[in-house]
């Protein structure tokens, strides 16, 4: 029995293997009634070696016959498995020939199964990516509809990928001038509403007609300048077309790409296939959002694996909602818009961004946004405001009502206040609830079952992450502090050079983030001591480091201190995959070693760096302004403290935050070693790639699956491109569907990369004026700086403090005033400039350079010669 026919007729079953996708979309349709003329399938069964067979020919000849097609004009087009599917259509890729008689079939049958084997099929695939394993070709054999006007129809917008929109493109004769390319086409856009928004009539200068004289013929005719010019279409028929594209897009569940004929006032449906474009096409009216990198980069830099991010996204989630109860923002506003909270991160090709037009929402919620608005981006280092369209995304959730709005405004003001007054006390609760949490512990990590893990997991989850109030508060207050000194300067002192504020806020002391410099300056100077213990430190293996170590006591005793207070902080220290310097010492090590060696050979100054004077002369300046307006120096004197009071408690609290991240870190590694074990992961860190709820619920049960190992290596694969990819702008939008056709791509900037000896302009945090070279890194790890250099990189956070007392100075692309590089830089009177814009791009390691950490500009002094003289 021959379970593979060589014909297939419009009532047999179709399947793809045999029919290929262009027939199966034809049988489908006629299944559903659609208007298509007669047609059978010659499968690729018929053919042997290139040719048909004779039992073939003669089941040719028969459905001729049975379907009354023997004496009519014929179309053959190709099927293929391939072609008409979603990813790629093949358009153009095979033969197909129109007005082929009955005796002319067999010939034109064999031309398009043999174009299969065309190179420009194998071109096409590879162009493509695609495998160039041959997929036998069917061929379609369908009555060539005699028509008096054709073309082809969009169910959306290809263009725009305006789902609003149909287009429906129309020719005299026969559609092959259009889809060959060979005749300008009338265009209609009909809404869904059906109505015609817009028609377009082309000069149309020649019309395909098929004609019957011996046999058929396919012959282009001339078209009169007055009929070149008329509509193909009326507008019933135009609103009938998009109709019959959007019917295929109804029963494929997906937009369609539809070729069509009328005859005699008939409609035809020719075929039908998905839109292949739209993956690469954002919508154009869709959603917009604003997608930026300005502050949270300093945190979450580069690759981010999903623990991590499913982490960091669950804790805005809880804290900000947290924050706006806090605010006294009425709880129905907030269940209004709860899903803003889950929106204030994104994950873009793996890097972390802000969703800038969430936050501007979630700051709407609290009235006196307009106030707020402008010291939130400060804070967040955002450098541009938003846009006409954008600001009125944000306005969808101010209140409209003035009465309420004032009313919610008097409840938020009293509450902020009340938590002005307490926060020294909240703070002190805070360290006290932190300390009780991390403490509670019922036996060692290592020694605890999953489900044991997981409800740790649990009750920090209760006791901290669900109640993270007294840091956030502090850095809204912080906020409100820093920005209100900004403008005082400003209206009372007149500061234009936008520096005043800052230097206001420098020795601010009790910095825990400028301990561990200092700590590295002391365990350096006892290291000086031994000059064997210096080199080992600087050039050994970590083993032979910890034995030399051992056997030092006043060393061994800073360094275990050390680790007990610091030996959670890391490089990138709130990405959960990321080693605990507990784990990995090395870094510290070496840069204990190196400035050891600088100690004894004299290549630094020994002790504290010199007194900044510049916030006594700051105080002066603005004391010395309001000279006889004593109601204004009560104010700026009371706005000054507490503007410094917050800033330092918020980089102090941020320590904190790297216990907790520390002991979620070791959590999830001890989950990460029971799976590996039980042999539900390959490897402990795995873990990484999972999501959190992921990992609890595969642990009781609540998960949507088991196979573990499956998801890692997906996402292993995945996270592999797009670290080996171009990462997306630091600042850019998206239409619609976040992955679907956006670019990810930073629009034009003023800016420019500046040419040798001109200047960078930034943000100065740190007075002082430095000439050296400069030592670009991009993974402090690795980094090996040198007597004098300046240490340049896109973004510091905690972790990069073991390179701090090496450099001469600091310059950063990203950050702001209350960016980590910039307060502690303050405190370890390391001359810095940050927020200098294109900093990476425009210097390289080994170009000689002067910055001036007052007035945040850099010079190139010289550039490196070349690469083959650049430092390495």
């Amino acid at each position: 029995m021959n379970t593979t026919p060589m014909i297939l007729q419009p009532s047999d079953r179709h399947e793809i293997g045999s029919a290929g996708g262009k027939a199966l979309a034809l049988w489908k349709l006629r299944e559903e009634g659609l208007p298509i003329p007669q047609w059978f399938v010659i499968t690729p069964a018929a053919f042997r070696e290139g040719k048909l067979c004779e039992e073939a020919t003669q089941l040719i000849r028969d459905n001729l016959t049975s379907l009354g097609l023997i004496d009519k004009p014929l179309a053959v087009r190709s099927s293929s498995v391939e072609e008409d599917a979603a990813s790629s259509s093949f358009a153009g890729q095979f033969e197909s020939f129109l007005g082929v008689t009955a005796n002319q079939l067999e010939d034109a049958a064999v031309k398009v199964w043999n174009s299969g084997y065309a190179d420009r099929v194998d071109a096409y695939k590879d162009a493509r990516g695609e495998k160039k394993d041959f997929q036998p070709l069917a061929v379609i054999v369908q009555e060539l509809i005699a028509s008096e006007v054709a073309g082809v129809a969009f169910s959306v917008d290809p263009v725009s990928a305006n789902w609003d929109n149909a287009l429906v493109s129309a020719v005299m004769g026969l559609g092959s001038t259009l889809v060959d390319g060979e005749s300008d086409a009338d265009m209609y856009t009909i809404d869904r509403s059906d109505r015609e928004l817009s028609r377009d009539i082309a000069h149309k200068s020649k019309a395909r007609r098929v004609i019957s004289a011996n046999g058929f013929r396919v012959v282009d005719e001339e078209l009169s300048d007055l009929a070149a010019d008329q509509a193909c279409l009326s507008q019933e028929q135009a609103q009938g077309i998009a109709r019959l594209a959007r019917q295929c897009e109804a029963y494929f569940g997906r937009p369609q790409d539809i070729e069509w004929a009328i005859a005699k006032g008939e409609l035809y449906l020719l075929q039908s296939r998905p839109i292949t474009t739209l993956q690469n096409l954002a919508d154009a009216r869709g959603k917009l959002y604003i997608w930026d990198n300005s502050n949270i980069a300093e945190s979450y830099s580069g690759i981010t694996l999903p623990l991590t991010f499913s982490f960091a996204r669950y804790i805005y989630t809880e804290v900000y909602r947290q924050f706006c109860l806090l605010l006294n923002v009425p709880s129905k506003r907030i269940a209004q818009h709860r899903a803003l909270f889950g929106q204030m991160l994104g994950s873009i090709r793996g890097r972390v961004y802000y969703n800038l037009i969430s936050w501007y929402k979630v700051l709407a919620l609290l009235p006196g946004y307009s106030l707020n608005r402008g010291f939130m981006e400060q804070m967040m280092g955002v450098k541009e405001s938003l846009s006409g369209e954008a600001q009125c995304e944000v306005d969808v959730v101010k209140g409209n009502s003035k009465f309420i709005d004032g009313l919610n405004l008097s409840r938020s003001l009293i509450g902020l206040l009340w938590k002005h007054w307490t926060i020294e006390r909240d703070v002190r609760r805070f360290y006290l609830r932190l300390d009780q949490a991390l403490g509670r512990l019922p036996k060692p990590m290592e020694s605890m079952r999953l489900e044991e893990l997981a409800d740790h997991f649990h009750d920090l989850e209760r006791d901290l992450l669900t109640s993270w109030d007294a840091p956030l508060v502090n850095d809204f207050i912080a906020m409100i502090f820093f920005g209100a000194l900004k403008r005082l300067c400003e209206k009372w002192v007149g500061d234009e050079s936008d520096s005043l504020h800052n230097d206001l806020i420098c020795e601010m002391g009790n910095i825990i983030s400028a301990e561990p410099a200092k700590r590295i300056r002391k365990m350096a100077t006892i290291a000086a001591k031994d000059d064997s213990l210096c080199e080992l430190l600087r050039s050994g293996r970590i083993g032979e480091i910890r034995k030399a170590i051992e056997r030092s006591i006043e060393l061994k005793k800073e360094v275990d201190s050390y680790f007990e207070k610091f030996g959670d902080r890391c490089l990138d220290e709130l990405k959960l995959e990321s080693l605990a310097l507990v784990d990995d010492p090395l870094l510290l090590y070496r840069s204990i070693g190196e400035l050891a060696v600088r100690q004894s050979s004299d290549e630094v100054v020994k002790g504290p760096p010199a007194k900044d004077t510049r916030q006594g002369d700051a105080e002066a300046r603005v004391f010395g302004a309001l000279k006889g307006a004593p109601i204004k120096k009560a104010l700026f004197r009371y706005v000054l403290k507490h503007a410094r009071r917050r800033v330092s408690g918020r980089e102090n609290l941020r320590f904190e935050r790297t216990r907790l991240f520390g002991r979620i870190r070791r959590t999830f590694l001890e989950m990460g070693k029971r799976l590996s074990a039980f042999n539900v992961l390959d490897d402990p860190r795995d873990i990484f790639y999972l999501e959190i709820y992921e990992i609890i619920g595969y642990i009781e049960g609540s998960g949507p699956t088991a196979n573990l190992k499956a998801l890692v290596e997906l996402r292993r694969q995945e996270y592999d491109g797009y670290a080996n990819e171009r990462g997306p702008g630091d600042r850019f939008e998206t239409k619609g569907a976040v992955p679907i056709g956006n670019r990810y791509q930073s629009g034009p900037r003023a800016e420019t990369v500046q040419e040798s000896g001109s200047d960078l302009q930034g943000i100065g945090c740190c007075p002082g004026v430095v000439r050296g070279v400069a030592r670009v890194v991009t993974n402090p790890q690795d980094a090996q700086l040198k007597r004098g250099e300046i240490l340049v990189a896109k973004q510091t956070d905690p972790g990069w403090i073991m390179l701090f007392p090496l450099a001469s100075g600091l310059l950063v692309e990203r950050g702001s005033l209350l960016s980590h590089s910039a307060i502690v830089s303050r405190e370890l009177g390391l001359p810095a400039v940050v927020s200098i814009c294109r900093l990476m791009d425009t210097l390289k390691t080994g170009d000689e350079i002067e910055l001036d950490g007052s007035k945040g500009i850099v010079r190139i002094l010289k550039r490196v010669e070349d690469t083959d003289d650049a430092i390495e």
